[in-house]
């Protein structure tokens, strides 16, 4: 099992506007901190926009940062919004399933219920739970000193 990048680059978004709450954000530094590239983390944080998860504002000072307190973001829901659209195996996709195994075939039961122990773990958390006391993340997300007269990007 593996996470898709968009999954993963929402979590380190979130992870940073928690640890820099409640400053905001530009979206190119958050891009720079996390190692990828500016389209990516955009797209990602236009989607935790729409999700109701991060606010954003355009110009002068604005940027992006948490709509809501991190502990009440759960890993799991945030996870489930960037993966729900992918079925984790063909048989368990009712719309391009293909597989002549389906209707004998124990493995989707199985799949199903490892998928649901899993997504149950990750609703145990928060947001919160990944960066509170996390001294060595917030060491990484700190800000860097920005020239005089930047302009913030959203």
């Amino acid at each position: 099992m593996r996470l898709t990048l968009r999954t993963n680059l929402a979590m380190r978004t979130l992870m940073h506007c928690a640890v820099r709450a409640p400053d905001s954000l530009r979206t190119a530094d958050v891009a720079r901190a996390c190692n990828a590239s500016f389209h990516h983390v955009a797209q990602v944080v236009n989607q935790l926009e729409g999700a109701g998860f991060l606010h954003t504002s355009r110009g002068r000072g604005g940027g992006i940062a948490l709509a809501k307190p991190a502990e009440t973001i759960g890993v799991g829901t945030v996870v489930r919004l960037f993966e729900a659209d992918l079925p984790f195996a063909e048989c368990m996709d009712a719309d391009r399933n293909t597989c002549p195994l389906c209707l004998d075939c124990r493995l989707k039961g199985m799949l199903g219920e490892a998928l649901r122990a899993f997504y149950a773990t990750l609703d145990r958390y928060t947001v919160r739970d990944l960066v509170q006391d996390n001294t060595g993340l917030a060491q990484i997300f700190a800000p860097e000193a920005e020239p005089a007269g930047t302009a913030r990007q959203g």
